[in-house]
């Protein structure tokens, strides 16, 4: 089960027990904000992309979408995301569940930087039903992130948010 490989690797940190789950599933942006109680954009959702390798990961705000012309800038190729079945098979994780932790090691895995407007996150643990809360840096150490990238749009510009952990609000042209 993957929620039980993702908990391994916690493990090794000695933070399985901060790996949440609920009864109500949180396999949506949408779902998980509710779950948790917070913004959506403070869910980390994890996107799985086709590669010549295989695939790459990329995690960004719940908020934000790809730009495909950033996507290509950034990796030399189109944004093209993999099918439900290709996510479980390359990534070991269902659709819902998908997260950079307990994935095969040849998982090349970026953050967006549209994730540093907060002190935490909560990216999924590999079922529908958990996540976990981290900062950016430990969302970066613990995904063995490659590298910050820029490759999204749609980042809310200015909104009174009700949780004092943003940190800044980024303007998008």
């Amino acid at each position: 089960m993957a929620i039980e490989r993702v908990r391994e690797h916690f493990k090794k940190y000695g933070l399985q027990h901060l790996i949440m789950e609920y009864e109500a599933s949180s396999a949506t942006v949408e779902l998980a904000a509710e779950a948790l109680g917070v913004e959506p954009e403070r869910i980390a959702k994890t996107l799985s992309f086709r590669n010549d390798e295989g695939c790459i990961l990329v995690v960004a705000a719940g908020d934000t979408k790809i730009d495909n012309a950033k996507f290509k800038h950034e990796f030399g190729i189109k944004a093209k995301m993999l099918t439900p079945d290709e996510v479980l098979e390359k990534v070991g994780h269902a659709v819902g569940g998908v997260c950079p932790f307990g994935i095969p090691e040849n998982i090349p895995v970026y953050l967006d930087e549209s994730l540093k407007r907060f002190k935490t996150v909560y990216p999924a643990c590999g079922s529908s039903n958990s996540a976990i809360e981290l900062s950016c840096e430990e969302l970066f150490t613990y995904a063995n992130g490659q590298d910050w990238v820029d490759v999204c749009k749609g980042w809310l510009k200015d909104q009174d948010f009700k949780d004092k952990d943003l940190i800044n609000i980024r303007t998008n042209s």
